[in-house]
């Protein structure tokens, strides 16, 4: 098993710092926005046929640790 920090990736000259996918152009919020929208894993999988399954419980993994923060701010006014 992988960890977190092998699949999410950082690059300050890649995608203007953000988080991507194993060093591709593929960003970890490209995988949340198609799931957001309601695509299946298997669906994100054939539209972004770089990726393997286990990119995108790391998506999720890195998303749900950056939310876990006792100080929060809502995004709504």
């Amino acid at each position: 098993m992988s960890t977190l920090a092998e699949r999410i990736t950082g690059d300050p000259q890649q995608c203007g710092g953000r988080p991507c996918v194993r060093s591709m152009r593929i960003r970890v919020t490209d995988v949340l926005d198609l799931l957001a929208s309601g695509l299946t894993a298997d669906q994100v999988l054939a539209e972004l046929p770089d990726l393997e399954p286990e990119d995108i419980s790391a998506c999720l993994r890195f998303a749900s640790q950056r939310l876990d923060h006792p100080v929060w701010k809502s995004v709504m006014p």
